[in-house]
């Protein structure tokens, strides 16, 4: 009897182990060989769209591994009646970590710091080098305050930052009240805070929500901390703020593209610091990213409600 067929970008030996007896089948294959496929993994964010599940007259579920999915035509295959999985709640506590630790590390030239001490310069202490951004008791506007977004307003609270916040939807005053947050408007977020970060999904909203306009509001001392999605911030416009010196230095887990080319000149910022898209890249938050990927996954194909779901499919 042959195995159900996935189609699926590269995956892990130990997400092989997880999946079970199926065929994993590159989302590359051309047609004839991923025709058979039941189900869509899609694990690096490759793009699942329409004229994808068209190729696809099998397809009973598509899983991601991971929250967003602004890769994946939900709509499409909503359309279809092809549910669609991801795994929300288990990486909000390592995204927020990571978010902290971008922005304590572009406030206090952890980068630039670590290199100097490394090379052939630093052969005595001196005071005087390197005074950093004190993140104790400065304001931070989050933009985006869902899950990640609380998360990190509560880590915030621990450095006695002054919290201001902009969200499609206000949250009730209690919520307000517990994570000691203020609404403003995104404009005046951008002008009052000295450091801004970004945890809002990709939408047709959020794309190119931090432009040159956004940069000309912010302090000149400010810095940008975007946990988001790469299309959130224009790329040109951050490239102009931070060697214009609009403003004093941006920390970024995501860009676009991404990865951004070898030689594109954002990379040769010493007042940038960027990592390869590790907010859920924690040993737990990963383990149980697959095991809710896995569980989307039996319960599509066993024609079952998903467990974790992003449509609804009657």
């Amino acid at each position: 009897m042959s195995r159900p067929v996935v189609l699926a970008d590269p995956l892990p030996d130990e997400f092989l182990e997880r999946l079970g007896d199926f065929e994993v089948v590159a989302i590359e294959s051309d047609a004839e060989t991923a025709s058979d496929a039941v189900a869509v993994v899609s694990y690096g964010h490759p793009p699942v769209d329409a004229a994808l599940m068209d190729r696809l007259p099998n397809l009973k579920v598509i899983s991601n591994h991971g929250v967003g999915v602004d890769h994946v035509d939900v709509a499409a295959a909503t359309e279809r009646k092809i549910p669609v999985g991801n795994t929300p709640g288990c990486l909000d506590a390592s995204t927020a970590d990571m978010t902290m630790a971008l922005m304590l590390s572009i406030a206090r030239n952890v980068r630039i710091g670590d290199r100097f001490a490394r090379g052939p310069e630093f052969t005595e202490y001196n005071p005087a080098l390197l005074i950093g951004q004190e993140v104790t008791g400065s304001s931070l506007g989050i933009v985006g305050m869902g899950r990640i977004g609380t998360e990190v307003a509560k880590r915030a609270a621990g450095f006695d930052m002054e919290i201001l916040y902009h969200n499609r939807n206000r949250l009730s005053d209690a919520i307000e009240k517990s994570l000691g947050a203020k609404y403003v408007e995104l404009e005046d977020l951008l002008s009052e805070c000295d450091f801004v970060s970004l945890n809002c999904p990709l939408t047709e909203e959020t794309t190119g929500l931090i432009g040159v306009a956004q940069f000309a509001l912010m302090k000149p001392t400010a810095m940008l901390i975007n946990m988001a999605r790469g299309p959130v911030v224009d790329t040109e416009a951050l490239l102009i703020a931070l060697t214009a010196k609009q403003i004093a230095a941006a920390a970024i887990d995501v860009s676009d593209p991404e990865p951004l080319p070898r030689d594109h000149p954002l990379l040769s910022l010493d007042n940038l610091i960027i990592t390869p898209h590790l907010g859920s890249a924690s040993n737990r938050t990963r383990q149980r990213m697959m095991e809710m990927t896995v569980e989307n996954l039996h319960a599509g194909l066993a024609g079952q409600a998903l467990p974790y779901p992003v449509n609804s499919i009657n």
